[in-house]
């Protein structure tokens, strides 16, 4: 139950008159005339970024209310290093506390529509909001229905562990628990997914872990793609060199079935038994995105404008992160949700101020992945807007992968979570 004073501040932010119930701002100057009202529904990479820059850009005119479900953020990037043994669920958990600082009301409830016609959004727990623009960073949910058996009940066993949180610990206990000598099969998705290097990190961690505690068991890769989607060689010199006659890669073998009882995945091939079963579904743009007809390409993902991350379906709607239509060579990432929404804040802005967002917007990407509990590899791009193909298009010669896995890509990668968590949080 909420308690009386939070009831009565709901209602004045969803009358409009929040500014008369906040806290003063530590670090945005008030004194600007207000200019309107933004609500971002979902506290991850891209939504919390918005959230702060929206407000620190706009000098504390733009008023912006950030709906998120859960208490806390808990980083997706480094999760998998949970499951290797090597990180706890605390050191990628992080507060949204700091964003009040920044002027950023804070509701946790659920989003359960949108009216785009009316501008409101629909709350699980309390009144409509109204906004001027919405931004929406919903990540990606799973279509569990496109591999036969993944039902609900199946879902309770077979874990995919695709969002950091309860699964994570879950997966992690599954495999502490596996006796000596077992398989952990791990099933990978036809691309596009979030975060294409995900799931090979994720393999070199459980090798990891079984090298130091479970040295007669095995890690099973079915990979629905022809090859290692990212990093490829750098992934492959790693299993060769440190986990030689434990991880075995399978390419072009979709899992198309699966067994919870059983405890078998089955592809258009064979049948494999394991005894932790880890399987990825294919996904699309999150349920919120796809209920407010966001969604353009392939029943899947959501079209943008990429001068203003402004959807091509529903005008006054920005849509940021891996729910977006992927630009070419752009990967699903933390990183590029934290850019689109810097990119979409600054366009905001300047929309409501009656100005044309900027015509030549650049974004970059990072991403690190452990293929030990220190030793990281990495991979990086920068994108600009090219105004013939309207789309962000890679910059020749930019980016690049690293020449060796080494310790101190390991640190650059700590160095690289501590920092985007600031950056979006702090």
């Amino acid at each position: 139950m909420m308690s009386t004073e939070r009831r009565s501040f709901l209602k004045a932010v969803a009358a409009g008159a929040a500014s008369s119930v906040l806290a003063g701002c530590a670090t945005v100057s008030e004194a600007r005339k207000p200019i309107g009202r933004v609500v971002v529904i979902g506290g991850g990479f891209g939504g919390a970024t918005a959230a702060k820059y929206l407000r620190l850009w706009s000098e504390g005119a733009v008023e912006v209310i950030l709906i998120e479900r859960n208490a806390e953020f808990v980083s997706c990037p480094i999760s998998n290093l949970v499951l290797g043994g090597s990180r706890s669920m605390s050191d990628i958990t992080r507060t949204y506390a700091k964003l009040r600082d920044y002027g950023v009301q804070l509701i946790r409830d659920e989003v359960t529509g949108i009216d785009a016609a009316k501008k409101r959004v629909k709350l699980r727990r309390t009144e409509d909001l109204p906004y001027d623009r919405l931004v929406v960073s919903p990540g990606v949910d799973f279509m569990h229905d496109q591999i036969q058996g993944y039902d609900a009940e199946a879902q309770k066993v077979i874990l995919h562990a695709w969002k950091a949180g309860g699964e994570t610990v879950a997966l992690r206990k599954q495999l502490e628990e596996m006796n000596d000598g077992g398989t952990y099969v791990l099933g990978i998705p036809l691309a596009p997914y979030r975060c294409p290097p995900g799931p090979y990190e994720r393999a070199s961690q459980v090798a990891h872990y079984f090298k130091q505690a479970k040295p007669k068991s095995k890690v099973l890769i079915l990979d629905a793609n022809p090859d290692v989607t990212s990093k490829g060689p750098l992934f492959k010199a790693a299993w060769n060199d440190m986990y030689k006659g434990i991880i075995e890669y399978r390419g072009n073998a979709a899992v198309t079935a699966v067994d919870a009882n059983a405890r078998t995945v089955k592809t258009d091939f064979y049948s494999i038994r394991g005894d932790v079963l880890n399987v990825v579904p294919p996904q699309r743009a999150g349920d919120i995105a796809k209920a407010a007809g966001l969604i353009t390409a392939n029943n899947r993902w959501c079209g943008v404008d990429w001068l203003s991350m402004e959807s091509v379906a529903v005008k006054g709607i920005h849509v940021l992160g891996d729910a977006t239509l992927s630009a070419p060579f752009m990967p699903k990432s933390g990183h590029l949700a934290n850019q689109h929404a810097k990119l979409a804040a600054a366009a905001i802005i300047e929309l409501m101020n009656g100005r044309p967002p900027s015509a030549e917007p650049m974004v970059n990407n990072t991403c690190y992945s452990y293929v030990s509990d220190k030793e990281a590899i990495h991979v990086a791009s920068v994108h600009r807007y090219d105004a013939a193909q309207k789309t962000l298009v890679t910059v020749p010669g930019s980016g690049g992968v690293s020449a060796k896995r080494s310790e101190l890509e390991g640190v650059y990668a700590r160095g690289w979570a501590q920092n985007i968590w600031a950056d979006m949080l702090g």
